[in-house]
């Protein structure tokens, strides 16, 4: 090789310039200057001093703090710090403590399918109806079924009927209907051994005691139990019934383990060992649309029951816990419903990043009646994308080693087991309904919830957010509820019990009154200066005003206000405008006929002539309830539903 001046020479294979070499340790963000937590505060702090708040808390995180459950509050920034060891003591998935997953995965060529079992409900009392939707389903993803059966519902004599079509040993099959529900799945499976493992017989009897207000019979579960066929569970811990009444995840838990071994305790005095009293139980837990708090809870959740079987003396087996999560009813909205698509596929994926083993997604119409092929169909297929298309089963608990999600899983776990406890201190969940200190803890969580709502803090899309005035509801035909529990004796107690609670009940109670007041109740919003001044102003007037099927047609000043023919108006302009101008535009509107004058801001004492003021955090609810009684806004003709027809186009 002849020699070369080494300052023009280029590398040769095996040489790589000084610049592009690669270092021995790739560090995440090493271009980066280092930043620590008290940087970050002060940046913080910066730009929450820019945003006009004057007083900021020490440590100033706290400010950002959020309220996601009863004595649980999430923070804008979680570290290595925050999580401490918690990542290295939850285990692995499949083995004790389960927070992981209460499985390891399925194994190449094993038959069980990756993922969860897709659970599709069904409560129609037309047998035609419900043997036609069934074979809908299992034809196109779902994996099993689960049936409400008695009044209202399916009836239980109709049974063998409903299931006729269905290959009992390949889609397990849930019941809902207590004893007379489950007995007539057990005559069905009568003496066979090859049914799909994965069915239930859905006895929940304090289920019932809470839903119901009347106390039951625990007695008989261990008889039954004894006669359910393996791979199947007698017992669901039905704990989506004190979500429904306002529970946050910390009363859900706790309810929920109270219940459980309220059940250990009555399969075991009937003769069951710790193991087959164990594996005789299935917890149903509500999936909601905030995805983190759903992972942490279904990963708390499993981490708790597995405490609980550590210290009755279950084996490591028997101590996983199996999970059907529910899209949650409390998120559902009459209005907007199609909204509801998205609420149900956020709870669906957190429900599979939480490790749930069985899914059911409520159709988007669910809270107006009983579902239609089409709004089936979505259900199924939310879960079906999720898993076939985003692979979503692929990783076992993909949230795991999060800073956020270890943090959030131990707070939740903690405030739950503190909550258990107290039940257990009242002599048991039984004891604990009659005595009505469940129905306290729950009213107290609700009415927490209920603040948050009425100030907007958190926001209803379509409903107390950005409503449709125009909308045309699908008809549906009126179905038993989800929450419906039945006694042992199969007849249905809608009251009486723990009540039944949606996040946008308030606001919609005041759209059904503004749609059936005739006309359109309105308020006129006057604004102030150029579009680029008013426009922020008056569409926060506007979208509050509507959240409550109020319109509201906008002019300039008092210049339309006669036509709007309405005796109620809003200001709506900044700050300035309104030192310069709002108490004459107040005059000038009541003297063409204002009988009522708002202003969209904070309360100002400069202001003269306004009644009221809207502005962010306030009590829309109040507001609205305010701007219909001064519109005399009645009952009247509804404005109907979309027929079927209209739907469809």
């Amino acid at each position: 090789m002849s020699a070369t001046n080494t300052d023009t020479a280029t590398p040769g294979d095996d040489e790589v310039p000084a610049e592009h070499a690669v270092p021995e340790q790739l560090t995440l963000a090493g271009g980066f200057a280092p930043v620590d937590r008290d940087r970050w505060r002060e940046l913080v702090a910066g730009v929450l001093r820019k945003a006009g708040r004057e007083e900021l808390p020490d440590p100033v995180e706290d400010a950002l703090r959020r309220t996601v459950a009863t004595g649980v509050d999430v923070s804008p920034l979680y570290t290595a710090e925050d999580a401490g060891d918690l990542p290295a003591a939850v285990g692995v998935p499949g083995l004790p403590p389960f927070v992981r997953g209460a499985r390891a995965g399925a194994a190449p060529d094993s038959g069980v399918p990756a993922g969860w079992d897709v659970r599709q409900r069904h409560a129609h009392p037309d047998v035609a109806a419900t043997r036609e939707a069934i074979a809908a389903d299992l034809e196109n993803g779902v994996t099993s079924l689960w049936l409400v059966l008695g009044e209202g519902a399916v009836p239980v004599e109709s049974l063998p009927d409903v299931l006729a079509d269905v290959y009992l040993d390949l889609a397990p099959v849930a019941v809902s209907g207590g004893l007379p529900a489950a007995e007539a799945l057990l005559a069905l499976a009568g003496d066979r051994t090859d049914l799909a493992p994965g069915g239930s017989l859905g006895l929940d009897p304090l289920g019932v005691h809470a839903a119901s207000g009347e106390e039951q019979d625990l007695s008989r579960l261990a008889d039954v139990a004894r006669r359910t066929p393996t791979g199947w569970r007698t017992v669901v811990v039905d704990a989506t019934v004190y979500a429904d009444a306002g529970a946050t995840a910390v009363e859900e838990l706790g309810c929920s383990l109270a219940a459980g071994v309220a059940y250990l305790r009555a399969l075991t005095d009937g003769g069951l060992s710790v193991d087959e009293a164990f594996t005789a139980l299935e917890f149903r837990y509500s999936a909601s649309a905030d995805q983190f708090t759903t992972i942490a809870a279904l990963r708390a959740a499993r981490r708790l029951w597995d405490r609980v079987g550590e210290v009755s003396g279950a084996s490591p087996d028997a101590r996983a816990q199996r999970q059907h999560a529910v899209t949650s009813s409390v998120m559902t909205t009459r209005r907007d419903p199609w909204v509801n698509m998205l609420r149900t596929t956020v709870a669906c994926f957190a429900a599979g990043v939480g490790g749930a083993d069985v899914v059911t997604v409520q159709p988007f119409d669910a809270a107006l009646g009983l579902p239609d092929a089409f709004s089936r169909r979505i259900a199924r297929n939310t879960q079906s994308l999720l898993v076939e298309e985003g692979h979503l089963a692929r990783v076992l608990d993909p949230a795991g080693g999060s800073w956020y999600v270890e943090s959030l899983t131990e707070d939740l776990a903690q405030a739950a087991w503190t909550w258990f406890t107290e039940i257990e201190r009242a002599g048991g969940l039984a004891a604990a309904l009659s005595s009505g200190l469940v129905r306290d803890r729950l009213a107290a969580a609700w009415d927490a919830r209920a603040q948050r709502l009425a100030t907007r803090t958190d926001a209803i899309t379509g409903v107390s957010e950005f409503p449709n005035l125009a909308e045309r509801l699908p008809a549906r035909q009126p179905a038993v509820s989800p929450g419906t529990r039945w006694s042992t004796a199969g007849d249905a107690h809608p009251t009486g019990g723990l009540p039944r609670v949606r996040a946008a009940q308030e606001y919609e109670a005041l759209r059904d009154r503004a749609d059936a007041a005739g006309e359109r109740p309105q308020v006129y919003l006057a604004t102030l200066g150029p579009v680029a001044r008013h426009t922020a102003r008056a569409s926060f007037a506007g979208n509050l005003f509507q959240a409550g099927g109020v319109a509201t047609p906008a002019g300039d000043g008092a210049t339309g206000f006669a036509d709007a023919g309405t005796t109620v108006a809003c200001i709506c302009g900044t700050d300035r405008d309104y030192a310069e101008s709002a108490a004459a535009l107040a005059a000038e509107l009541r003297t063409a006929g204002a009988e009522h004058v708002w202003l969209a801001g904070k309360p100002s004492p400069s202001v003269d002539g306004v009644d009221g003021y809207v502005y962010a955090g306030c009590d829309a609810l109040e507001v609205l309830r305010t701007v219909h009684d001064q519109l005399g806004v009645t009952a009247g003709t509804a404005i109907p539903a979309a027929s079927s027809e209209e739907e469809r186009a």
